[in-house]
């Protein structure tokens, strides 16, 4: 079931009660020409509450949905395409590389960030070799604000 909330001159808000989705969509404008969308994938509640608070905070016309593991990004990404990705590289069941490496199999054009408090010199690499930005936690302002870098340029 989803419920959708839309105001006259505002966003439409999204909530599915299948999965831990939430989109927050505005119609395109002069302003906002092409909304983008973004898939938040991480295991955590608070780092995806984070990541969406900060870009929507910046980008309000961006449509946002989240997953709480690989799995159900790859999921969500079979039926849907996607502008960016923020991927945790440390997950249960099936690893954010491994996530990213299969997510951009189905969608070549997806710019992805892995976010990861590992900060080893081997995880930055693995991020590079999938074409991934590596951002290190915690998610602050400024990991995120790296990330939308990486998705704008």
């Amino acid at each position: 079931m989803t419920l959708v909330v839309v105001e006259p001159a505002g966003p439409a808000l999204h909530w599915s009660t299948n999965s831990l989705e939430y989109q927050h969509e505005s119609r395109p404008s002069m302003d906002h020409p092409s909304p983008k969308s973004v898939l938040i994938v991480d295991d955590s509640r608070v780092s995806r509450l984070l990541i969406r608070s900060l870009i929507l905070a910046q980008f309000p016309h961006w449509t946002v949905t989240e997953a709480v593991s690989g799995d159900e990004a790859l999921a969500l990404a079979a039926a849907r395409p996607f502008d960016y990705c923020t991927m945790d590289i440390n997950m249960p069941g099936l690893q954010g590389t491994e996530a990213t490496e299969q997510l951009l199999k189905m969608q070549p054009t997806v710019r992805v960030a892995l976010f990861s408090a590992n900060i080893q010199e081997s995880q930055q690499i693995r991020a590079t070799q999938l074409g991934a930005q590596f951002v290190a936690k915690p998610v602050t302002p400024k990991s995120v604000a790296l990330a939308l870098a990486y998705f704008q340029g």
